[in-house]
């Protein structure tokens, strides 16, 4: 995989990834509201539910086309893309910090 398509798709990847994120935060921040106030097993059950499917859904943004280069033989285009995405993941964190909107 040449360079420049190499780092474009691990910017799309880390940056579906943040969307994800922010929607998943945003569903948490508000669950109160559309919920209500969790009073049995089933309010931490789904918390941890979602907390599994987010975990899968994020690193098969992160991982999975690293991970398949890495096994096509394209080790260094995989460790690449991985640490790509990392980047772009660290950068997006950075600028929030920076940014500091709470």
């Amino acid at each position: 995989m040449e360079k420049s398509k190499l780092i474009q798709r691990s910017f799309v990847n880390s940056l579906s990834a943040v969307v994800y994120i922010a929607i998943v935060a945003w569903f948490m921040f508000n669950g109160g509201q559309i919920f209500g106030k969790m009073e049995n097993f089933w309010g931490p059950f789904a918390l941890l539910l979602l907390f599994v499917i987010s975990a899968t859904a994020v690193g098969a943004l992160i991982l999975g086309k690293p991970i398949l280069l890495y096994l096509d033989g394209e080790k260094k285009a995989g460790v690449e893309m991985f640490l790509c995405s990392l980047a772009w993941l660290a950068i997006v964190a950075i600028l929030i910090f920076i940014i500091r909107p709470w």
